[in-house]
């Protein structure tokens, strides 16, 4: 059975230690299970996303849409901002590695900024309760010094959306997610 941890960090937030179960074979993972999260809904798309070494992605988040990574092959540093006015952990960053010797899957809310560095080539795969839906596609930056993210690079390769991403203090008004309000 998996060991669920709800954070500590950023209200919400759940982060997965997955049942490994191993034989001659090789091995099995449950990585995901619906029950596991009491706020998100059925997830309706999976995606995969292949990084190089030294890549950034993020800082990304939505307003209506939760998500759930796992990473299959390689090591992230994921970070995670809490953008959601009343949140009791609004402006709180969490910063944690996975993938390769730390085999977690993390639960994020929408409301919840999230971006990773590519600390080698890597495979992320991710589930989402919500088709894709342009208008729910938001951001800020990256290297937004009130966040104060630790990326773990030294010359990271950002995307020009990323890099256009406004600081958290310019985000316009109906752009910032208010914790509790989600449909």
């Amino acid at each position: 059975m998996a060991n669920l941890s709800i954070s500590d960090e950023i209200v919400d937030v759940v982060v997965v230690e997955p049942a490994i179960h191993t034989d001659s074979r090789g091995r099995f993972i449950e990585s995901y299970r619906r029950s596991w999260f009491p706020i998100g809904r059925e997830m309706v798309q999976g995606n995969r996303s292949d990084r190089d070494a030294g890549a950034v992605v993020g800082l990304h988040y939505h307003m209506h849409q939760c998500d759930y990574w796992f990473v299959t092959k390689g090591r992230a540093q994921v970070i995670l901002h809490d953008l959601r006015s009343g949140s009791p952990t609004e402006g709180v960053t969490q910063m944690i590695e996975i993938g390769d010797a730390n085999e977690q899957g993390i639960f994020i809310p929408p409301g919840v900024a999230h971006g990773f560095s590519s600390l080698t080539d890597l495979t992320l795969t991710y589930l989402v309760d919500n088709y894709y839906n342009p208008k729910d596609e938001l951001g800020v930056a990256w290297d937004d010094p009130e966040i104060a993210a630790d990326w773990k690079i030294a010359d990271p390769t950002v995307s020009d959306r990323d890099l256009a991403n406004p600081l958290r203090a310019n985000l316009e008004d109906h752009l910032r997610p208010r914790f509790g309000l989600r449909t």
